[in-house]
């Protein structure tokens, strides 16, 4: 449990991303994968149905002994609560209603936070599209640890407590890394879910207020779909900084496996993440990749030479516009 990594810093790259190139060439090689680039509707009645599931469970829960409450806040709440995260990933890129209609995918991302607890979701698409424009920005992408996370998390067991805090790390890091004005939007998805939150507990009590907030809490530290945070970018393989996963887990997460699919084509929905790889196979398919988020999550414990520290970071030229 004291074995101590090797690495020191992150590794530093002076060479652009490479998934605009690779958009660039696939599709001039395969110009069909265009009409793949339109909203998802049928995820709006996914996210309407996630949010009735848990607003019955919040009913279901309010008078159950607490180890019960424990119990489904971690078996079904969670895994409800991880994936509307990434419903609400795949809102902020607009999959709901389309680019057109921006503000109905920010008023709707908004509803889809609420059953989470903690509002997050007008905040996250601010941040989201630095990632996805400035991948491994120094001082601009939040999806960077920061310095004293590297060095601090450094050894099995300091790597394990990091894995089960990834909630608390990913709510504080923009406001050391790259803190923003707050918006009035993101006053409005505050004032919501405050509102909500204490019409929950007016009506069915502090049970449904807790499965809820453990569900989110513990859903997105140790957990098997938590997997994917570290699956997505964690340089497990040297020069490789984004690597997809085909496993059975994209099920719940809409696709977000498809990662290096969804960084070449941020504009096409989860669910046509699938046809990107099958029409462009001869790009993905040599590409590293996983078929298990749970040993993911093992290898980065246990291998010593893998730390918060395994990203690629890149000291960012010219002008930098952000949300």
């Amino acid at each position: 449990l004291g074995n101590t990594v090797a690495r020191e810093d992150f590794e530093w790259v002076y060479t652009d991303q490479p998934h605009a190139d690779r958009r660039k060439e696939i599709l001039a090689k395969h110009p069909e994968i265009k009409a793949l680039m339109k909203p998802d509707y049928n995820l709006i009645w996914v996210v309407v149905l996630m949010v009735l599931a848990q607003l019955t469970a919040f009913y279901l829960v309010k008078d159950l002994d607490w180890k019960w409450v424990v119990f489904w806040a971690y078996v079904f709440g969670s895994c409800i609560s991880h994936s509307m995260t990434l419903a609400i990933h795949e809102i902020s890129h607009n999959s709901a209603f389309g680019n057109s209609k921006a503000m109905w995918n920010r008023w709707f991302g908004i509803f889809a936070n609420l059953p989470l607890g903690l509002p997050y979701s007008i905040s996250f698409k601010r941040y989201h599209m630095d990632h996805h424009r400035y991948l491994g920005g120094d001082g601009i992408d939040v999806d960077i640890p920061t310095n004293f996370e590297g060095w601090f998390f450094c050894t099995r067991f300091r790597k394990f407590i990091w894995i089960v805090l990834q909630p608390f790390f990913y709510a504080i890091r923009p406001l050391c890394i790259n803190p923003k004005p707050i918006t009035r939007l993101e006053i409005i998805n505050l004032l919501a879910q405050l509102a909500f939150d204490v019409a929950i507990y007016y009506l069915w009590g502090v049970k449904s207020i807790f499965y809820m907030l453990a569900g989110s809490v513990l859903g997105l530290g140790l957990h098997p779909i938590s997997g994917h945070f570290i699956a997505e970018h964690y340089m497990f393989l040297k020069g490789h900084e984004t690597y997809s996963y085909y496993g059975p887990l994209n099920l719940l997460t809409f696709n977000v496996g498809y990662h290096n699919e969804h960084h070449d084509f941020p504009n096409i929905p989860g669910k046509s993440l699938p046809l990107v790889k099958k029409i462009a196979a001869e790009y993905y398919d040599n590409l590293p990749q996983y078929n298990s988020w749970i040993k993911v999550l093992y290898d980065f414990v246990m291998d010593d030479t893998i730390s918060p520290y395994s990203r690629m970071k890149r000291q960012l030229k010219g002008e930098v516009k952000q949300d």
